[in-house]
Parts: structure tokens; C-alpha cells; sequence
């Protein structure tokens, strides 16, 4: 836990704590993290589907050189055999056209049959592995048989061409060199014994040279061992589809989609400008997070929060009470201003009530100004009687209890005691429609109005607007110095809490913490109040005469006058109403 007693700072957290943080941020998606897994069992289930009636049947081929001395050390057979160029010719139309004519296959069915092979080398040998993938068992190893034996069937005819090509060539030469050497043989015998005769004899020892060179060469090529090379392992039906099966390609699936799930999830997590964690939130304000109000069942529950049937929420507005009052910050000047960032102001309400409520319970004089002088409710919705102790705002010209107002600015000196039930009272000054609200707030009487926590035992509570929607909080914030932000942090940005702790610092106060909350009944994150939801209409501004006394014979029997002893009402029927 931050301690509250010494100056905010962002948080310093491990690693580990991090790690753990955002992996229970990226749960917050589960939309997101069940779509993924439903994406991936779907494929799975295709998987298994469609690999359940496939079956792969496996031969292998060793390659050979053409040699006339298969046993001679030397000889590299890597050297003499290209095996990526060996491979394309065992995936080429020409092989697979061979096979048809053995297996019989028509014209409409050639694609088919190319598409089932698959032909792999293993590495550091010279093995063609000839993979036939077909719907049946038998058939697979058949057409995988067929391939195998086509391709060295090619391979054997493209091997006999050359050689016979080679050796072609070579009787081309040979023959006009014999039959030149044919015809010097007869000359020879035609001639005399002389210098000529000899001259001769030594063109024929050339010319049979030559023939006998060429014959060596022709003796050499049809001598060679030109076989193409040798099954090593023939294909056999496999006993069992290829396919991982249903259940293990439903866990594939599920393993696949939680990771495409999580991944889009960080996405999201990623570019999602609301604060992901507290810490976030912590970090944002440079401040604590005081506390964490549980979400409320009764769907808008009492503003005060005492008597509930549920007392977490009583408990969660203590601890931050006691949180704050050991906080040296707010002990120095007992002054509290409870702001929203934006949008409704309704828990916000809630909360400065009911701190209001939890300090009186610890015996402290407490006083809660309303200071939101554009939808002032607190006085009609709280149970509450006209009064109050003499000391509390009695300036010169306010009305005593239950008299008459001076005259209609506020604060006009009007006081109501708030009933706290088993908590005890609290002083409430509501707020009234004010035509200059800057200036009623800025007035020499609200200042000495938030002034009397210099009192002993005394403490101070303004409830302001929305700081990013109006002004006047910070117009506060130089006489009350503590302000406690509340939000939901699910419908405000990281930069709203950076912007709303820059514009307190700015204006001379500091952010003593921040009370979340979850969304309000009838709310979606993000957007304020929901359809159904309708905001207060405003009440009209008041006239610039001076107001009339109003008296209960003179009301219409609808109309209430707030603070006249007649809007006490059970605590537990007190509903918030929608600021």
C-alpha cells in the first residue's frame, strides 16, 4: 500500500509485478480472448475434418553416377548428380505423364495426380523421398509406387541418350579417320621401298592412333554402369489416416486461438487510451489511489452510504477517510475539493458525503459546500434541517437560522444540518443557481466560507463541477490546496488525469489521490449515460429583481422548499439523482 503521508510519487514496481499487471489486463478483454478461441477450434475442427480420409504413403530412391568403376573411392557421386535439378525432374509433367499411362489415369484426373507428390531430399544424402498423399490407404502406396518407378524410368532413358549421343559422336570422328587410314594402307602397298614408303608408314602410325584413341572412348561409354539408381524402401499402404485426429486438432486449434486471442488482445491493450490499472492511474495523477468503491447492487443506491445492507461501501469511504486524514498534506489544512474529471458529478457526490459523514464520525466538525452552483441537488436529496451551529458562515449580514436571506448571492448565509444517521450530523451549505458562477466562487464570503477549517477539529469539504468541463474547481483550488479526483477509470483517458493534474499544479493545489469507481447503473464506458438516461433539465436562471419570501401556504403543492424541515426523509429511500 502507498503511504499517504509523504509526498506522492509514481509507483515503483518490479518487474514481476508488471509482467502479472498487464497479463490481468490483457484478461479484461475476454471478447477479444473467446473470439480467438472460437476462430481456432473452428480450425481445428476443419483440420480434423479434412485430414480425417488422408493417408500418405512413402518411398525412397538412391541416386547413382554413371561409373565403369562403382568400387573406386574417388569417385564423388554429389559431384556428378545435381539433386535440387533430380528433384524438379521428379515433380515435372514428364514423370507424372509416364505414371498415368501405368496407372491408367485419364486426362481430367492428370492435375489431381501431379497435386498428391511430394518429393523431399534429405540432407547430406543422395535420397529422393517420394511422399503420395491420396484418399485411400492402397492407392497411395500405388501411385506413390508409380511415381518412383517413372522417375527412374526418365532418368534411365535420359541417361541412354546421352550415352548413346557420346558415342555417336565419337564414330563421327572415328569413321572418315579409318577410312583415310584404310586408303594409306593401300598406297603403301602400291609403293616402292624408298624415303616415300617410310614418309607413309609414319602418317598411318598417326592416323591409327588417332582410330584406336577413338575406339578407347567408344569401348569406355558402352562399358559404364548406366543405372539410374535404386529403390531403397518401396511405399506400403500406411496403416492409419495422416491427420492429427479430431481431439488433437481441437487442441491445436484452441492453442492457436488463445495466442491469436492474447495477441490481439495486447493489441487492443496497446492503443487503449483509458488507464489499464491503477498504477496507471497512480502514475497519471502522481498520486495514490486512495480507494476503489465496489459496484453498486441496488442499481444507483443512497447517497449516503450508512445503514446499507451491503456495508463494503460504508467501509471503502472510511478507509479513505482514514487514509486522508493521515495524509500530511491534508492535515496541515483540513480542505478537501471533490471533483470528476468529466461528464456526470453523480459519484463524485457520493463520495464528498460521505467522507463528509466518515470524518464527522471521528468527532470532527465537518462542512460539505456544495460549490457546484450549475445542478445544485445535495439539499433536496440529502436528509436535512434548517440550522446549524452560529459559527459556521455567520457573516455579517446572513440570516440566522431559519430567518430570511440577506439577498441572493451565493453564499447567502442559508445552513442546513445533514442527518448521518449512526455517523452523527454534518453542516451542508447547498448550492444555488448563481448568474455570475466565477465570481460567486471567487467572492470574499466563499473564501471565508471554506476559511473555517482553521478551526480546531474542523474540517472542510467542497464538492466543484467537472474540472474538465468547467472552470470553477480550479478557481477553488488555491483556497482548498487538497483535491481527491474521483473517475471511472474505464471512461477517462490517460492524458484527462495527466491534463486535470497539470491544471491543479498549475493553479497552486495538489492531487491528494483518487477514489475509482465502476460505471454508473444505465452507463456504457466510455460514453456517459446510457439511452434511457436523461440529464436534469436546468432550472431557470433566477430573475435579477430581488426574490420574493415564499411561505408553504403560498407554494403549489408541487413545488418544495428546500431547507424548510420537510425534506427529511428515511436514509436508506434516499436515491442519487442524476447530476
Amino acid at each position: 500500500m502507498i503511504e499517504t503521508n509523504r509526498p506522492a510519487a509514481a509507483p515503483a514496481e518490479d518487474e514481476p509485478d508488471l509482467l502479472r499487471d498487464q497479463f490481468r489486463q490483457l484478461l479484461r478483454y475476454r471478447r477479444l480472448l473467446g473470439a480467438g478461441i472460437g476462430i481456432g477450434l473452428l480450425g481445428g475442427v476443419y483440420l480434423g475434418v479434412s485430414t480425417a480420409d488422408t493417408y500418405v504413403a512413402t518411398a525412397d530412391v538412391v541416386l547413382r553416377a554413371p561409373t565403369d568403376d562403382p568400387f573406386n573411392p574417388s569417385l564423388a557421386p554429389d559431384k556428378a548428380i545435381n539433386i535440387g535439378s533430380e528433384r524438379q525432374v521428379a515433380l515435372s509433367s514428364s514423370t507424372a505423364n509416364e505414371a498415368a499411362k501405368k496407372l491408367g489415369v485419364s486426362a481430367s484426373g492428370f492435375a489431381a495426380l501431379r497435386s498428391g507428390l511430394q518429393v523431399t531430399n534429405p540432407p547430406q544424402s543422395m535420397v529422393l523421398r517420394f511422399t503420395y498423399t491420396a484418399s485411400s490407404p492402397k492407392e497411395a502406396a500405388k501411385r506413390a509406387n508409380a511415381m518412383t518407378e517413372a522417375y527412374l524410368l526418365k532418368r534411365q532413358e535420359a541417361l541412354d541418350v546421352t550415352r548413346d549421343k557420346m558415342v555417336k559422336g565419337y564414330q563421327d570422328q572415328r569413321d572418315p579417320v579409318a577410312k583415310q587410314l584404310d586408303e594409306l594402307v593401300k598406297q603403301i602397298n602400291s609403293m616402292p621401298a624408298g624415303p616415300g614408303r617410310d614418309a607413309a608408314y609414319s602418317s598411318k602410325t598417326d592416323l591409327q592412333s588417332k582410330v584406336n584413341t577413338l575406339n578407347s572412348n567408344i569401348a569406355k561409354l558402352q562399358a559404364l554402369d548406366m543405372s539410374p539408381g535404386r529403390v531403397t524402401s518401396a511405399a506400403t499402404a500406411p496403416p492409419g489416416a495422416d491427420g492429427p485426429g479430431i481431439v488433437m486438432s481441437l487442441a491445436l486449434g484452441a492453442a492457436v486461438g488463445l495466442a491469436l486471442g492474447l495477441l490481439a488482445a495486447w493489441v487492443r491493450l496497446v492503443f487503449d487510451p483509458a488507464p489499464r490499472s491503477e498504477g496507471d492511474v497512480a502514475r497519471a495523477l502522481r498520486a495514490p489511489v486512495l480507494g476503489y468503491l465496489p459496484r453498486d447492487r441496488t442499481g444507483g443506491g443512497p447517497l449516503l452510504a450508512a445503514g446499507e445492507a451491503d456495508p463494503r461501501l460504508a467501509e471503502e469511504y472510511r478507509s479513505v477517510a482514514f487514509r486522508l486524514a493521515y495524509d500530511a498534506r491534508f492535515a496541515d489544512r483540513r480542505r478537501l475539493l471533490v471533483v470528476a474529471p468529466r461528464g456526470s458529478s453523480e459519484t463524485a457526490a457520493a463520495v464528498a458525503v460521505n467522507l463528509g459523514a466518515s470524518f464527522a464520525e471521528t468527532g470532527k466538525d465537518v462542512l460539505l459546500i456544495e460549490a457546484d452552483l450549475r445542478t445544485p441537488v445535495l439539499a433536496s436529496q440529502l436528509p436535512t434541517d434548517a440550522g446549524g451551529r452560529p459559527r459556521w458562515s455567520q457573516t455579517p449580514g446572513s440570516p440566522k437560522a431559519g430567518g430570511r436571506h440577506a439577498d441572493s448571492e451565493w453564499p447567502d448565509g442559508r445552513q442546513l444540518v445533514v442527518d448521518a444517521g449512526e455517523s452523527g450530523s454534518f453542516d451542508l451549505i447547498p448550492g444555488e443557481r448563481a448568474r455570475n458562477v466565477p465570481r460567486a466562487l471567487t467572492s470574499a464570503r466563499a473564501t471565508r466560507l471554506i476559511s473555517e477549517a482553521d478551526s480546531p477539529n474542523s474540517t472542510v469539504v467542497v464538492l466543484a463541477p467537472p474540472v474538465l468541463s468547467y472552470a470553477d474547481a480550479l478557481a477553488l483550488v488555491d483556497r482548498v490546496d487538497g483535491v481527491l479526483v474521483v473517475c471511472d477509470p474505464r471512461a477517462v483517458h490517460r492524458s484527462d488525469l495527466s491534463r486535470i493534474r497539470e491544471l491543479i499544479s498549475g493553479a497552486g493545489g495538489t492531487v491528494l489521490g483518487a477514489v475509482l469507481h465502476a460505471p454508473l447503473p444505465g452507463e456504457k464506458r466510455g460514453r456517459g449515460k446510457g439511452k434511457g438516461a436523461t440529464a436534469p433539465s436546468p432550472a431557470p436562471a433566477p430573475s435579477p429583481a430581488a426574490p420574493q419570501p415564499l411561505t408553504r401556504d403560498a407554494a403549489e403543492p408541487e413545488q418544495h422548499i428546500p431547507g424548510d424541515g420537510t425534506d427529511t426523509v428515511a436514509l436508506r429511500t434516499v436515491r442519487m439523482g442524476r447530476r
